[in-house]
């Protein structure tokens, strides 16, 4: 299929991209294949034309503009900015419209939970019934010597545990959300701090005894610290819903070969 791809170019328009272009630009699209990385690059300069051929229709002049690290735009690239900056407008967001994003999305902006865990692995392969249920009984036999002597959590992890944390005495360290496998996170996080899991718990890796140590529990942030990165954010969607509307109206408006864009319905959001 690739190779199909490379022998043919698009057309945008009269404007036709021939197949050395979008080879070359395919070096700019990172990709899982080289499929993939060539429908990107036709994409792309598919759309840049598209830009182009507007600006060149509405008599748009290429300004100078510089870049990001302060260099000058070739005048193609001016030309499009130029035609961006006037077509593509979308409102500053308002704090009341940042306060409603807050209130329902409060989860997104409170700091993270963490719990210091410490643990012991005792190692099991889960398919190995037999090796997995020893290690269920000598997890149960740890746990009870730990209820006697919650001192010797330590000097056990360094004699038997199978993770790389017994030579801190089974300490993880702080612990968040999404940083453990499930079993792990799900047991840790439901105990209190200090509190020692009464039960083995199992994951892939094995079957661990595990103890919470210090906890600390997310605080939410007020909205005055987060507003700024809100509007930022609504503007920023924003932005981008209105640039893909006015890119498939451009396309809907001009014939192409050779590569698929979409095609809009509705008028360009202002």
């Amino acid at each position: 299929m690739a190779d199909q791809l490379e022998q043919a170019g698009i057309r945008v328009g009269d404007v036709e991209i021939p197949p050395a272009a979008i080879a070359a630009e395919a070096q700019n699209h990172p990709a899982a294949d080289a499929e993939a990385a060539w429908q990107a690059a036709a994409e792309a300069l598919a759309i840049r034309q598209l830009l182009l051929s507007e600006a060149d229709r509405q008599d748009i002049a290429a300004t100078e503009v510089l870049d990001a690290d302060g260099q000058k735009l070739a005048d193609d690239d001016a030309k499009i900015d130029a035609l961006i900056s006037q077509q593509v407008k979308v409102p500053n967001a308002t704090s009341e419209e940042a306060r409603r994003f807050y209130d329902a999305h409060s989860e997104r902006f409170a700091s993270e939970t963490l719990v210091e865990a410490e643990h012991i692995l005792l190692s099991a392969n889960p398919a190995d019934d037999f090796a997995y249920s020893l290690a269920v009984g000598d997890a149960r036999m740890l746990i009870r010597k730990i209820e006697q002597d919650p001192a010797c959590f330590a000097d056990l992890a360094r004699e038997q545990s199978a993770c790389p944390s017994k030579e801190q005495g089974g300490n993880l360290g702080q612990i968040g959300r999404g940083q453990t496998v499930p079993e792990f996170e799900q047991a840790l996080f439901a105990l209190s701090e200090g509190e020692l899991c009464r039960e083995p718990v199992k994951s892939p890796y094995g079957v661990h005894v595990i103890r919470a140590g210090r906890r600390i529990d997310g605080q939410q942030l007020p909205f005055e610290a987060v507003e700024a990165s809100i509007c930022g954010y609504l503007e920023e969607a924003s932005y981008r819903r209105a640039m893909a509307q006015y890119l498939s109206i451009l396309a809907s408006e001009t014939e192409i070969e050779g590569v698929e864009l979409p095609i809009a319905d509705g008028p360009l959001v202002q």
